[in-house]
């Protein structure tokens, strides 16, 4: 059976820049921003998730994000960026355990397969009818972002999906 929890603490940042942005910010955040499609690179407590070509999603303790988000600006200064904090937008929970994947495809279109979707991969998605973020953590450990408004939605989903299992 798999364990649903919320992560509670985290904070992010959403960042927008083109490769050279990139390259500095990741230097300042010291976790590499990744620059394949649907990667993730974390070295804990920090995590950076590709979203987009131009986009991507800083994830961190909580009290770190003002300072973190100061080091990037001071350090990108004047290359054309964006950096604002989302943390208050969105919050996670952890889907764990050896029928985590199966428990997430009750509602996720995606082939979830550790060969499809392996460790450190991450993407937009859907899960039931909210819009997530997906991202594998280790091969039984997923984490789940989404708007705030949704996670009791998403939350529900999910415990009323592991009757089915």
């Amino acid at each position: 059976m798999a364990d649903i929890t919320r992560v509670h603490g985290l904070g992010r940042l959403l960042l927008r820049g083109d490769a050279a942005v990139m390259q500095v910010a990741g230097a300042a955040y010291g976790v590499p921003i990744p620059d394949q499609a649907c990667r993730a690179e974390f070295l804990p407590p920090r995590a950076a998730l590709w979203l987009g070509p131009d986009e991507f999603l800083l994830l961190m303790p909580k009290p770190w994000v003002e300072p973190t988000m100061a080091e990037i600006a001071a350090a990108l200064g004047d290359l054309p960026h964006a950096i604002v904090d989302v943390s208050q937008r969105q919050q996670a929970l952890s889907v764990e355990g050896a029928d985590a994947a199966a428990l997430l495809n009750a509602g996720c279109p995606l082939d979830l397969d550790q060969a499809a979707f392996p460790v450190n991969t991450c993407t937009r998605t859907l899960l039931g009818k909210a819009e997530i973020v997906l991202w594998r953590m280790a091969p039984e450990r997923f984490q789940v972002e989404a708007g705030r408004s949704f996670m009791r939605y998403l939350h529900a989903f999910l415990r009323e999906a592991t009757l089915g299992l």
